[in-house]
């Protein structure tokens, strides 16, 4: 049964390619984004280019605006909740404006699914940023990686929060928030806790993507910085994958409704952010990359990567893209795109 979606940050990264995968099925979408990121744009030219430009509604506005939100929520089936503020580092620098973005953006398209008086299935893109630095879990340092010590398939969803960073808390914000409205209004939420999602169509940036940023740095042949020692790790998932569970949640909202998933590669999927991706670039390229080195930042963790097991019990839901496998696919994505950065 056809239903009716609203995608707001359609047009970003993770949004264009779920427009791309709905449209292709025939659902009927509403894209709500303010086409402030730099690749927004040209992600929307390749969505009409790619469908036509009448196969989805195209709102230009803003999360920050109630009135515009509530009025795009009116015949939704489903809201997937992807517009935000996506930078550790800019949320430092302008604290207020994440804020407004993140947590209050956040409460807006929830008070407009809640007056839209269909009790629309709700998808919220949380982050494991909620956990913020998790200092207390030991972490051991090998060659070429940290990890975790006892945490054998990673970072469960029962780990306390402990929002790190303006971007932290107001991202948490809005996962509480999320979580609540089941709770208290019993609107079918459900909360993604997101690692390193990856894939074609990411215009990564120092700041943020990283995974996709050094593979764009060392194609064209920009200044690669390295913050810390290099051997911090994280859990990557390709796009495709993650949007797997949304469909997953989707199919399955009588039961996932009101629940929480840390959604990641897992402890098979886990890189290094330098001393591994590093030479895995380099062979790819086909030469050495020489990197700047520059501190640790706020908020940057040392170990994460998520225990998705809950996901697999309840969702049916594990990855099915291998590091390897999405690396090469974003590598050649880049290089046959190189024009556009």
């Amino acid at each position: 049964m056809t239903k009716n979606y609203l995608v707001t940050g359609g047009a970003g990264f993770i949004g264009s390619n779920y427009v791309n995968r709905l449209v292709a099925r025939g659902e009927k979408v509403t894209v709500f984004d303010n086409l402030s990121r730099g690749g927004a744009p040209r992600n929307l030219d390749w969505l009409r280019k790619t469908h036509g430009a009448d196969a989805f509604t195209m709102l230009t506005a803003d999360v920050r605006d109630s009135a515009a939100i509530t009025e795009a929520a009116k015949g939704a089936d489903v809201i997937v909740h992807l517009a935000g503020q996506v930078a550790v580092t800019t949320s430092v620098v302008e604290p207020r404006e994440d804020f407004e973005i993140n947590a209050l953006g956040t409460f807006n398209v929830l008070e407009a699914a809640r007056a839209s008086g269909r009790n629309p299935t709700f998808i919220y893109a949380s982050t494991n940023k909620v956990y913020g630095g998790m200092d207390e879990v030991e972490i051991v340092e090998d060659a070429t990686r940290w990890h975790y010590k006892d945490l054998t398939y990673g970072a469960a969803e029962d780990q306390p929060l402990d929002f790190h960073s303006p971007y932290g808390c107001s991202k948490g914000t809005g996962d509480q928030y999320v979580r609540d409205y089941f709770r208290i209004y019993g609107l079918p939420t459900v909360v993604f806790r997101q690692s390193c999602i990856y894939g074609p169509r990411q215009f990564g940036v120092e700041d943020q993507g990283w995974l996709a940023w050094m593979i764009i740095a060392a194609v064209t042949g920009h200044q690669i910085t390295i913050y810390g020692d290099g051997k911090q790790v994280r859990d990557v998932l390709h796009v495709d994958d993650l949007l797997d569970a949304y469909d997953a949640a989707i199919a399955n909202i009588d039961m996932a409704k009101g629940r929480v998933y840390n959604m990641g590669g897992g402890v098979e999927n886990v890189l290094a952010v330098w001393s591994e991706f590093g030479p895995m670039i380099e062979r790819m390229l086909g030469k050495t990359i020489y990197v700047a080195r520059g501190d640790w930042r706020p908020g940057d963790q040392r170990v994460f990567y998520a225990d998705y097991r809950k996901a697999q019990r309840e969702l049916g839901w594990k990855p099915k893209i291998s590091l390897e496998e999405g690396i090469e696919r974003l590598f050649n994505w880049v290089k046959e795109n190189k024009e556009m950065f």
